[in-house]
């Protein structure tokens, strides 16, 4: 599809926080282009290689440290996000690689256990500046995931940074991680971002809304009978059984989800073309100082009570309450064991340790989010001598 005129380019990026230099083949005397990509391609080869993303695959989704292997983690669902984020933004003629590398890396900063573990993590940060995941992804992608010899961070072109960081709409109070990184490389965070960003956001929701349906049956916490109570719901599986009467029910659920998905997403392109009439460029839809990508109204109510339901049937389930309380259990008791003896800490981590807080203590948060669930369990059995018990219900 031709790319539309309001889409981010990559031969007009505002930049990148370093001067970055392509690599030098071996005695060439000259400069070469690590292959034919643009900036954004770039952006979203230097995610995809990065130790951050990886460590995604141990991390929590819904389901803490499952036993299963056919539940999401932070991994695939990101790997979800990104396909529903590039069917969005094709059909819109944006930029497909732009809204992929956001879609993929828009989860890098939870720690391990999901918002259990950022629940804990704030609780013990709490003198110290508090502790947010998505600020915490662009530290990650800034700050500490460093691979390169003459700068810290990845070297992110500013589009990609500026989108991540005010995906969900401008930030007015910045807490402080977030604040430091503006203040080194400002990222405008008062405006709304481009498209690509805010087709990124109702992707995320798109497909957790939906996958977690789909791993909340699987699980057992979710029941039919429970979803047929919301009337859109129920309205789609009618469908799905009078298109498919003799299937197995177990496909004929993943069919409504299907169905789900594909109406959600042909909303938001419906709503999003309406409301870009009359844009003309990125500048513009910076300007227009509104969301432009999203759910039309009606829908919007549908998605709020779709998210109000599964609080209720699966985010907030006993067994799910019980395991996030058992995980917050561990991340403070980590928080407590690296604040009292750094020692317990890697030899890198400890080498770097500020001396003081609130840096030192920030620098401690840095090294638990980074843990996979396993890690984190691991690590608090070989502090204090036991296995945490309660932390995976499936």
């Amino acid at each position: 599809m031709t790319r539309a005129n309001y889409a981010a380019d990559p031969a007009a990026t505002r930049g990148r926080e370093f001067q970055s230099h392509p690599g030098a083949l071996p005695g060439s005397g000259r400069a070469e282009v690590r292959g034919p990509r643009s900036e954004f391609q770039r952006d979203r080869d230097r995610i995809i290689h990065s130790m951050g993303f990886r460590r995604l695959k141990s991390k929590t989704q819904v389901f803490i440290a499952p036993d299963g292997d056919h539940y999401r983690t932070r991994l695939t669902h990101s790997l979800e996000v990104a396909q529903i984020g590039r069917v969005l933004a094709r059909a819109m003629g944006l930029d497909e690689d732009l809204t992929e590398a956001l879609c993929l890396a828009h989860d890098l900063g939870h720690p391990p256990f999901g918002h259990a573990g950022e629940e804990a993590l704030s609780e013990a940060m709490q003198r110290h500046g508090g502790f947010c995941h998505n600020a915490q992804s662009l530290r990650t992608l800034m700050r500490l995931e460093s691979p390169y010899p003459d700068h810290d961070g990845l070297n992110l072109t500013w589009d990609l940074l500026e989108g991540l960081a005010k995906h969900n709409g401008p930030i007015v109070a910045p807490n402080w991680a977030l604040a430091k990184l503006d203040a080194d490389f400002p990222l405008d965070l008062g405006a709304w971002p481009s498209l690509e960003a805010q087709i990124a956001a109702v992707a995320d929701d798109i497909a957790y809304d939906n996958h977690d349906i789909d791993d909340g049956l699987r699980a057992g916490f979710l029941e039919l009978d429970d979803l047929l109570q919301l009337d859109f719901l129920a309205d789609q599986w009618r469908t799905v059984e009078k298109r498919f009467p003799n299937a197995p029910r177990e496909r004929q659920l993943r069919e409504l989800v299907r169905d789900q998905i594909g109406l959600m997403v042909n909303d938001v392109l419906e709503h999003t073309r309406a409301n870009v009439a009359g844009i003309e460029t990125v500048d513009d839809v910076r300007a227009a100082n509104k969301q432009l990508a999203g759910f039309s109204p009606g829908f919007a109510a549908q998605e709020r009570s779709l998210k109000a339901f599964m609080y209720d049937k699966l985010y907030y389930h006993p067994e799910q309450v019980a395991a996030a309380g058992n995980a917050r259990d561990v991340v403070a008791r980590l928080f407590a064991a690296y604040s009292q003896d750094a020692r317990l800490m890697p030899a890198e981590w400890q080498d770097r340790l500020p001396s003081h807080d609130p840096q030192r203590a920030r620098a401690i948060a840095d090294f638990i989010a980074g843990m996979s669930d396993r890690f984190a369990i691991r690590a608090c059995a070989e502090i204090y001598g036991e296995v945490p018990q309660g932390l995976s219900n499936v």
